[in-house]
């Protein structure tokens, strides 16, 4: 780094010595006849120390120190001054000069006094590197705080829905062992159907975690809508019917192709749908569940509608039903499976928004551009 010293004298024969002095010292030095000339030549070049006779026509030096450390208190200004100069010399130091040096001159001393206002100016820059690289740390530890505290959330929200899938596991096994003993097909069956479905719950929470814990970039193809909203459809309409859900598709409007990540993107609307049909579950007295998926292109998007007729969902639970571990399934969700449907329509530039009531069901609309995510784009949440 260059540094730069402004000499600043009325005198040319102690201006034309100075300055060969300071040159050997290292310094670029600039040099003016007056406090005027001195001003113009500092806001220009902006130097580090500044050395300046007290006395000087117009512009003396005192009122030169005031300009100037109104322009920049971190400059550093030594006062040159006569023997008979001192008082001027204290009024310049209180008004923060760093030093005063007296004429005749001498080399040593001038050097003594320019390293002096080096040390400070070095003294300065590691003290803002110090506070600098302090609050760099500091930031560390709090971004440290938080994904510790988020960890413990995760751990606590993943080991609840864990003990409540192991719960109903059980109770599922009970029945079928007690069936066994007495011979009893109708229990077995009833029991064998809470183990295969706890079984499949604790898959798909498997799934969401690694999900979310692993990082993938998307791998976009190019594929055709209506036989991947057909895949969907398969994927998901065998469940919800041995769940007792009416499960409708409506897929006319998909047509024509689209480029996605096929496996993440099916991900995020299986995630949906099974949410919806979980809605339908929690509804009591619902005579007829139903969850409904539909296809269609609008405003050269893709839109996906997924609604269904279970507990809907009041305006609290709708701001809230994509945030991270929200879940209102109590033991029998981790709060993964919506914040991740989220992420993946946001990563192929898409959106999702919800219109739902209390007792009155629920409909996710997803769009998603024809023309995809870029090769490569992060497919994992933050």
């Amino acid at each position: 780094m260059e540094d730069k010293l402004l000499l600043v004298d009325d005198e040319e024969g102690i201006r034309n010595v100075l300055r060969i002095s300071l040159a050997d010292l290292g310094y670029t030095v600039f040099t003016a006849a007056d406090g005027k000339e001195a001003l113009t030549i500092f806001k220009e070049e902006q130097p580090d120390i500044v050395l300046t006779d007290i006395k000087m026509p117009g512009i003396d030096g005192v009122e030169l120190l005031r300009r100037i450390k109104h322009e920049n208190p971190e400059t550093e200004v030594i006062m040159i001054t006569g023997h008979g100069d001192m008082d001027l010399a204290v009024q310049s130091l209180k008004n923060d000069a760093t030093d005063f040096i007296t004429k005749p001159i001498n080399d040593d001393i001038l050097e003594i006094s320019v390293q002096k206002a080096r040390e400070k100016i070095l003294v300065r820059e590691k003290l803002r590197a110090y506070t600098a690289n302090l609050e760099a740390l500091l930031r560390e530890k709090s971004a440290l705080q938080d994904r510790l505290s988020s960890l413990g959330l995760r751990i606590s929200s993943i080991s609840h829905g864990i003990k409540g899938l192991l719960t109903g596991l059980d109770g599922g096994m009970y029945l079928v062992d007690g069936g066994l003993k007495k011979n009893d097909s109708d229990q077995i069956r009833e029991g064998w159907t809470i183990v295969k479905e706890m079984v499949d719950r604790i898959r798909k929470m498997v799934l969401d975690i690694l999900f979310y814990a692993r990082e993938r970039e998307l791998k976009p193809e190019t594929i055709d809508v209506h036989s991947f909203c057909q895949e969907v459809a398969q994927g998901v309409g065998q469940k919800l019917k041995e769940r007792g859900i009416e499960f409708h598709q409506d897929l006319s409007g998909a047509t024509g192709s689209f480029r996605v990540d096929p496996g993440y993107l099916r991900t995020a609307l299986i995630n949906i749908i099974e949410n919806a049909a979980d809605a339908c579950q929690k509804k009591e007295d619902l005579a007829a569940p139903k969850v409904v998926f539909r296809a269609a292109e609008e405003n050269g998007e893709i839109l996906f509608e997924i609604a269904d007729n279970g507990i809907g969902m009041d305006e609290e639970a709708r701001e809230k039903i994509f945030e991270l571990f929200f879940s209102s399934k109590g033991s029998q969700g981790t709060g993964l499976g919506l914040y991740i449907s989220q992420k993946v329509v946001g990563q192929h530039g898409g959106s999702i928004r919800v219109r739902s009531q209390p007792g009155r069901g629920s409909r996710f609309f997803l769009k998603v551009p024809r023309s995809g995510p870029e090769e490569g784009e992060s497919a994992a949440p933050a």
